[in-house]
């Protein structure tokens, strides 16, 4: 992959080369959109086979990155896709669905969002969605023909058979059953002049040449249609450089400035999500869901504890600097957030709450014993400073080997090992500091409440008095 590299040989990283036409099967996990599935003389693979990443320099994504550059535009070419099987995926990283009941403004509006898309650097492999497929012949009887008897079932009917062959004969042949078709002679059915020369047979068993019976367009038909209540719908999809874009970025763009302008040419448009970014905002809402449940335990835990409802919330404030570390990590290891990091964080809401709470408990135990709230708070913080500080860096250190694990089995999980050791140590620096002022916060706004109510009483005895 790097030509400047001494002593490279792209042979020692290949373990086979597979192409084929008319099929596109072993791609199909990798691919996606509506080339995806696609059969038949006009479609074709070529698939490279590699060594494991761990006995190469290079990922799947540099080579497919660099192998359509080398390519560049074929002509002639409706649809070329650079893919790389990574495992189950979940659609393209783009994927725009438009809805309309007009088939010429829903592809109108589809050629305008794919050339939006162009504009947007790291953005590659666009597709409108719209998929002609291999060229055909459309032919409609003319009245003339009509006139003679002929139907356009019966005009199916004889082009199948001279072309195709139709079924004359069935022979049992001990368990097998052996059908004998009927045709035209191959070398009868090779070239659009035998179709031009093919004779009609008319119910009252005249003949009528093909072309004096029909009009003959060039045409194509679509591969795939896709409907939702009556409606066409169409996928624009694309892919990103990993690189030079971001697929969040550019649909949060797409959605702020260009939806909304198409919308506006295109009356009655409606759009959605899909493939990845659908994913996304579903996995998003659920996993939202569950972080609140999980906030609701962990406070309803905490309350029963503590016989508090002021406590927990002391000890949960440092829940939010766990989500600055988080982010922190990310972005000083180059890393973006993905969902993977988001499950770190709702795992670490449930760490980082451990020191804290250890802290709190100190400090109540000290003031039971006579301390006066300030010095609970300094002894409080120097029995728990070294366990607390220790544990953090023990839990840190143990998800190192992670974070910087290069084998592609562990490459989904190092996200969520940034959000838990970042997160980790953000939190407790904070704790440290935070967590004794909020608690000296909250007796300072108890004892004021309590002030409060003792005045109330005071006013309220005054008056009954």
């Amino acid at each position: 992959v790097d030509e400047s590299s001494p002593g490279t040989d792209g042979q020692d990283y290949v373990r086979g080369l597979f192409s084929q036409l008319g099929d596109r099967g072993s791609l199909q996990g990798a691919m996606s959109g509506p080339g995806a599935g696609l059969k038949g003389g006009h479609v074709g693979e070529v698939a490279l086979y590699l060594v494991p990443s761990d006995d190469r320099p290079f990922g799947s994504r540099d080579l497919s990155n660099i192998w359509r550059r080398e390519i560049g535009p074929i002509p002639g070419v409706e649809s070329l896709k650079f893919s790389f099987d990574m495992g189950p995926g979940v659609g393209a990283p783009i994927d725009i669905e438009l809805e309309h009941r007009d088939l010429e403004m829903l592809e109108a509006a589809a050629a305008d969002l794919a050339e939006s898309l162009s504009a947007y650097q790291g953005v590659y492999a666009i597709d409108s969605g719209f998929s002609p497929g291999k060229e055909q012949l459309d032919m409609s009887l003319k009245s003339s023909a009509r006139a003679l008897g002929l139907t356009e079932a019966e005009l199916a009917r004889q082009l199948r058979s001279a072309f195709y062959g139709v079924e004359a004969v069935r022979q049992q042949r001990g368990r097998d059953e052996l059908r004998v078709y009927v045709r035209l002679p191959d070398d009868q059915r090779r070239s659009e002049y035998d179709y031009e020369a093919l004779l009609l047979r008319t119910p009252d068993g005249g003949e009528i040449p093909l072309l004096e019976a029909v009009d003959v367009k060039r045409g194509q038909s679509y591969t795939q249609i896709k409907r939702r209540e009556s409606s066409r719908i169409v996928n624009v999809t694309a892919d990103v450089d990993g690189k030079g874009a971001n697929a969040n970025e550019v649909v949060a763009s797409l959605v702020e400035k260009q939806i909304p302008a198409l919308m506006g040419r295109y009356p009655g448009l409606r759009w959605s999500l899909g493939g990845e970014q659908k994913e996304q905002a579903n996995s998003l809402g659920a996993l939202g869901r569950g972080f609140v449940l999980a906030l609701l335990g962990i406070y309803a835990l905490l309350a029963v504890v503590f016989r508090s409802y002021f406590q927990p919330l002391i000890i949960m404030t440092v829940i939010p600097f766990g989500l600055v570390g988080a982010v922190v990590g990310h972005v000083f290891l180059g890393y973006d957030l993905s969902l993977m990091s988001l499950m770190g964080v709702v795992a670490l809401s449930g760490v980082v709450v451990n020191d804290s709470l250890i802290l709190i408990v100190a400090v109540n135990e000290f003031r039971k014993q006579g301390m006066s709230e300030l010095e609970a708070l300094l002894a409080g913080g120097l029995r728990r400073f070294r366990p607390i500080v220790l544990t953090s860096l023990t839990t840190f250190f143990g998800l190192v080997p992670m974070i910087f694990e290069t084998s592609v089995q562990a490459r989904y999980l190092i996200p969520m090992a940034i959000s838990l050791g970042f997160g980790v140590l953000v939190a407790t620096f904070f704790m440290l500091l935070l967590v004794p002022a909020i608690y000296a916060i909250f007796q300072d706004i108890g004892r004021r409440i309590r002030f409060m109510g003792r005045k109330l009483e005071g006013w309220t005895g005054a008056l009954e008095s």
